[in-house]
């Protein structure tokens, strides 16, 4: 009995000047923070509606409903790892735990150390944006973001904060770290974002 050939699977379709490493590198600056559950919380504050700071303890915040999304993971030093399932509480679930004013139109992502990463609120609420607890069914490591990063998986991944501590509610939208220091204020790999100089008019706040 005769069997059809298999055609050869299709090339993978990638944003712009992106590979496949082998592995999952390891990028951040700064040292890995150590996670001490009892001192640590996850807070929400700025331009909430009712005008006060939200807190869930670790404990709180890991037994919150959790959603999976799988996606593509692109860094802006050009490598993307495909098919991740990610795992985690959706940036959605976090407004409507602690809504925000009607006028607030980013987020500021604040992580350990002072580090941060402004966001769009449309980006903020769009399916597959989580905080991250596990990816690929297990705990995300501590060179990953252990115990929680924001993953944005349709901006490349310095949005995806690690170490995540707080989100501010932003109704003017402001720079965050690498976006002060350089980096495209949006981040949209498929328009291949990387860098400020390349901002549009309505972009940009001021550097």
């Amino acid at each position: 009995m005769s069997h059809p050939e298999q055609s050869a699977p299709e090339p993978r379709d990638l944003p712009p000047g992106q590979y496949v490493p082998r592995g999952w590198p390891v990028l951040h600056y700064g040292p890995v923070p150590k996670f001490r559950p009892k001192d640590w919380d996850f807070r929400v504050f700025g331009a909430t509606a009712s005008g006060e700071q939200y807190r869930w303890t670790w404990d709180e915040f890991d037994a919150l409903p959790r959603i999976t999304a799988v996606a593509d993971f692109h860094c802006v030093t050009k490598f993307t790892i495909p098919d991740n399932e990610w795992e985690g509480v959706s940036g959605s679930a976090i407004v409507e735990l602690a809504p925000p004013e009607p006028d607030v139109t980013h987020v500021m992502v604040w992580a350990e150390y002072g580090y941060s990463a402004n966001i769009r609120m449309s980006d903020f609420l769009a399916d597959g944006t989580m905080f991250a607890t596990h990816r690929d069914g297990e705990r995300i490591s501590p060179d990953h973001g252990f115990p929680i990063r924001i993953v944005v998986p349709h901006l490349y991944a310095w949005k995806s904060v690690k170490w995540v501590r707080g989100v501010e509610y932003l109704v003017k939208d402001r720079r965050g770290f690498w976006e002060e220091r350089g980096y495209h204020n949006v981040a949209d790999p498929w328009r291949e974002q990387r860098y400020s100089y390349q901002e549009d008019e309505g972009e940009s706040p001021p550097l």
